[in-house]
């Protein structure tokens, strides 16, 4: 991928306060972005960045959960048209490092967490819903907006979609760019939960805790089982929760839960 010159490259900082990391000691990593001023929408130069932060979180044993949020009332517009928008390459070149990036969301093997507040849209839509759980604020809106700009859906919307909704509603969805309520996207299946927006911060917290307790491998066996669910046979199927079985008993965390059950106390899971 061509190199884009020195005075469009975002410097370490730069990077760091538009992609916040804020790391607990509790194993929760939450990702805010922090661009409000264009409703976090993400120029052509931090794709990259962003790519690179989710394979830092995979590597990281300590990290558990990951929770996706924007700051300054949105989640995320997308991708940010004009000025920067292809960082001074190609456009092909430029989708590749937004290919990167979603590749590596759905990648990434621990439990991630969608908290959306304000617009999602576009590539921002698309990046709630690869995520594992998606939570919504009420004030919450979401589109595949991409069409009244004059392009096709992409950062894996035409992939996420269908599995989510059914085929005849993501091309509702997707080439009528209509622009959903969070109740809207609840009840299509696109949202987990609709809190209200002064409780949204606190049931998330809850949730991400609780997926942080939990046992990291089971967890992520469970997930990589389930988002490969859709394209293997039942016996399949079958075939990989034997595999997942045999890998959970041969491990400390399986011993653990079976001790903390008989000692009537909550297990503390060390992810081996």
């Amino acid at each position: 991928m061509p190199q884009a010159n020195a005075a469009t490259n975002p410097s370490e900082k730069e990077i760091a306060s538009a992609l916040r990391i804020d790391r607990g000691q509790n194993g929760v990593v939450t990702l805010t972005l922090n661009r409000p001023h264009v409703k976090n929408a993400i120029p052509g130069d931090l794709w990259e960045p962003l790519e690179q932060i989710f394979r830092d979180i995979r590597e990281t044993e300590s990290d558990r959960v990951l929770v996706i949020t924007g700051a300054g009332g949105a989640f995320c517009a997308g991708a940010e048209l004009g000025g920067n928008m292809v960082n001074g390459g190609h456009p092909l070149d430029a989708m590749h490092a937004v290919n990167a990036a979603a590749l590596a969301l759905h990648t990434l093997t621990k439990p991630t967490l969608a908290k959306v507040g304000g617009d999602a849209v576009g590539a921002g839509m698309n990046l709630a819903l690869g995520c594992d759980l998606v939570v919504a604020g009420e004030s919450a809106r979401f589109s595949e907006i991409f069409a009244r700009r004059g392009l096709s859906v992409d950062f894996g919307g035409t992939w996420l979609l269908p599995r989510l909704i059914g085929m005849h509603k993501a091309k509702e969805l997707s080439l009528l760019a209509e622009i959903l309520s969070a109740d809207e996207a609840r009840d299509l299946g696109l949202v987990n939960r609709v809190v209200p927006d002064n409780a949204l911060d606190a049931f998330v917290d809850d949730w991400a805790q609780r997926l942080a307790n939990g046992p990291p491998l089971a967890l992520q066996m469970t997930k990589r089982m389930l988002s490969n669910s859709l394209t293997m046979s039942f016996s399949q199927a079958l075939d990989a929760e034997g595999w997942a079985q045999t890998v959970n008993f041969g491990s400390e965390d399986t011993l653990e839960g079976v001790k903390a059950f008989v000692e009537k106390r909550p297990p503390k899971f060390k992810g081996r």
